[in-house]
């Protein structure tokens, strides 16, 4: 299974992202205002320089009575001083003088003092900027204070050094409202200058027509500039902190469910702002820009066109539109050359906003919806292969966000069903053994049938206590069950431990089935009498007396099956083996043996060598026509026996030859010598006495030194 891989800490971003808005910003703002000034330089020449009309001033009142006299002095000198022209006019509130002298007299001021036009505009861009530039700082100022905690926080993260509380609690805290108050931050700066320039606009009074337009002109790209910047500062930290941030500031177990504290979003309107930022945003621009580049004939023309002008101006769609349509008080628009380069530059300058977005846009909505649902589809493998604990974070506040919820709340229920159903396979596993339904072929206790079975070669082992019956005759019925449990409890785990499990308890008895190996069975024997010891240990301190078990052991074929009825079924093994198994743990009480296994358990040893070993007879067990070679594993007695056992072995082994061959005075010698040196030995005490009744009364003539226990 590949491990999963963990994500480092990542660094977080503050002034980079407003670093970067800003040069955006001035990327979308300065090509326009400069081609903007370039646009109106010519107005301003000509303003300089031409005709000039002006705005008479709130405390400034010619009536006309004074104008009246102006004229009758101008009259009144036509005679010897003729004057040209002196004429005056009213448009509305604006009065236009045009004087001329004499020729040798004094030229009177043809037009009264004004402010340079160029030079107001100037003072308006400048008095717009400063507040921008200043405005701006404040705002760089202002995001570095609040984003230097989770810069830290992450740092120390990344180094793995330890994190105050109280860093900790303000960041998570503020970490999904970063995207808003970064933007808000932002705000400030070109929030306030917008404003400020809506109030120039709307209640100041100084703009010529000239300035009036630039300034509106101006006001309208700032506007659209300042949104898509503010815009892009607020998705890029938002995608920062749901994709990089988030595992960082809150627990898994948090991130398993929904953290937004806000109504739940949707794909459909994050695809119409993204649409929104990469093409109808900058689509305005290109729109501004054609606007800009278009200029009205009476711009250049001092009256009406003449019918060539209109030719070049309209070419063949002259007939169409008539001699009125090109008169018209307001004229014919057109494109001329530099208008031209105008609305290229503005195209391409839109193409390449547009393709900026675009590419970060794209970038970002796509990981803000690949990687949760890949993320999420990963996790879903991990379940399918039973990785249970695979939850995914839920990232988004939208339909991809309620989907990873969904699975993660449903991966816990999961979990815990499958947790259940976990437990009560193990409760039926103390009823039914693992192991038995593997070899039936079953996954699950479910899917056993009455009549289930399997035959199968195996070892088998019969455990009992030695005169268990008086002892619990001393205990009432609780304390009986507490006894056995206790005992039991000591047992059945080395019989586990040693690749077996229990068939069945049987009050004090135990029978285990071992599949694979035979010396499993009789490492697990060895075991349980070293355990048995500690038993007893245990229990003499209680005021117990001790208690002695013997082991049977056999290999053979038997069959695993289910047997029963359909209200009732239970699992068993049918074979000789068993009984023959029950048997020998019997034959331990006459031979005083520990451990007895058969010669068919013998030869099954792959080295019989690791055991200390030595045979003991040929016995016909009840239910059995076959006789069976009988061993003693002395490995399993205590120690001081075990070393007796072993010195007399080859004399005992030499007593058993001259038995089998009939030579009972030698046989009752030998033995007597292994008596000698271990009085404890039953299995040579028993033989004394066999030799001694033979010696004394004879042997049938069919004797073959078979012993038949009935």
């Amino acid at each position: 299974m590949a491990k999963k891989k963990y994500r480092p800490v990542p660094r977080y971003y503050g002034f980079r992202i407003y670093a970067i808005s800003t040069i955006l910003f001035l990327f979308l703002v300065s090509p326009i205002t400069g081609i903007l000034l370039i646009k109106h330089a010519p107005d301003l020449q000509k303003y300089r320089t031409g005709d000039y009309s002006f705005n008479l001033p709130d405390s400034l009142y010619i009536s006309p009575d004074t104008i009246a006299i102006a004229y009758s002095e101008a009259d009144s000198n036509s005679a010897n001083d003729p004057i040209q022209d002196t004429s005056s006019t009213f448009e509305g509130d604006s009065l236009t003088f045009i004087v001329e002298s004499a020729p040798g007299e004094e030229m009177l001021p043809s037009e009264p003092p004004r402010e340079n036009e160029e030079d107001r505009m100037t003072i308006h861009f400048s008095k717009v900027s400063r507040l921008w530039i200043r405005l701006l700082l404040i705002s760089f100022f202002l995001g570095l204070a609040f984003n230097l905690p989770f810069k830290l926080y992450l740092r120390k993260k990344r180094k793995n050094k330890r994190i105050k509380e109280g860093l900790f609690k303000f960041c998570k805290k503020f970490i999904l409202k970063t995207p808003l108050i970064n933007a808000g931050i932002l705000f400030i700066a070109y929030g306030i200058t917008s404003g400020y320039m809506l109030y120039q606009l709307l209640f100041h009074g100084d703009f010529n027509e000239i300035t009036l337009r630039f300034y509106r002109q101006f006001f309208f790209i700032m506007m659209v500039s300042s949104l898509l910047n503010i815009m892009f500062v607020y998705f890029w930290q938002k995608h920062r902190v749901h994709i990089r941030y988030l595992e960082f500031f809150f627990t898994k177990e948090e991130l398993r469910k929904r953290i937004f504290n806000i109504k739940v979003g949707k794909i459909r309107n994050r695809l119409w702002i993204s649409s929104a930022m990469t093409t109808f945003l900058p689509l305005l621009i290109v729109l501004f820009y054609m606007l800009i580049s278009i200029t009205n004939v009476y711009d250049i023309l001092e009256g009406p066109p003449t019918e060539e002008q209109a030719q070049i101006l309209i070419g063949k769609y002259e007939s169409y539109f008539g001699e009125n349509s090109i008169n018209s008080d307001t004229g014919v628009i057109y494109v001329n050359l530099f208008d031209t380069y105008i609305m290229l530059i503005g195209t391409f300058s839109g193409i390449m906003i547009s393709f900026f977005y675009l590419l970060l846009f794209i970038r970002w909505t796509t990981r803000d919806i690949v990687y949760p649902v890949r993320e999420l589809l990963l996790n879903m493998q991990r379940t399918g292969r039973g990785e249970m604990e695979s939850y995914s974070i839920v990232r988004t506040n939208d339909e991809i966000g309620e989907l990873t919820e969904g699975y993660n709340d449903m991966s816990r229920r999961l979990k815990d069903y499958i947790k259940d159903i976990s437990l009560i396979n193990e409760a039926n596993a103390r009823f039914v053994p693992k192991q038995f339904l593997e070899y039936l072929g079953k996954d699950s206790i479910a899917d056993i049938q009455l009549g289930d079975q399997i035959q199968k070669e195996m070892t088998v082992l019969f455990t009992d206590i030695r005169d268990f019956t008086s002892i619990s005759e001393q205990m009432t019925p609780k304390e009986n069950f507490n006894f056995l449990n206790n005992y039991l409890g000591y047992m059945e785990p080395v019989i586990r431990n040693n690749n077996g499990f229990v068939d069945k308890f049987m009050g004090d008895s135990i029978m285990a089935l071992f599949p694979d190996n035979t010396e499993d069975a009789i490492n697990a024997a060895i075991e349980m009498r070293i355990k048995l010891i500690e038993f007893n240990h245990i229990i003499s301190q209680f005021g117990q007396a001790p208690i002695n078990s013997g082991i049977g052991i056999h290999t053979g074929s038997l069959m695993l099956g289910i047997v029963g009825g359909e209200g009732r079924m239970e699992g068993t093994v049918i074979s000789d083996a068993v009984n023959l198994a029950s048997r020998l743990e019997g034959l331990t009480k006459l031979y005083g043996s520990a451990i007895i296994i058969t010669e068919e358990t013998l030869v099954k040893i792959s080295d019989p060598t690791n055991y200390n070993y030595r045979f003991l007879d040929i016995v016909k067990v009840k239910g059995k026509q076959e006789a069976v070679y009988i061993f003693e594993i002395i490995d399993a007695d205590p120690e001081d026996i075990k070393e007796l056992k072993a010195e007399t072995k080859d004399l005992f082994t030499t007593a058993m030859q001259a038995y089998k061959n009939k030579e009972f005075t030698q046989a009752l010698d030998a033995f007597k010598q292994v008596v000698d040196a271990n009085p404890s030995d039953k299995a040579a005490i028993q033989y004394i006495l066999r030799c001694q009744k033979f010696i004394d009364l004879g042997f049938p003539d069919d004797w073959d030194g078979i012993e038949i226990y009935n």
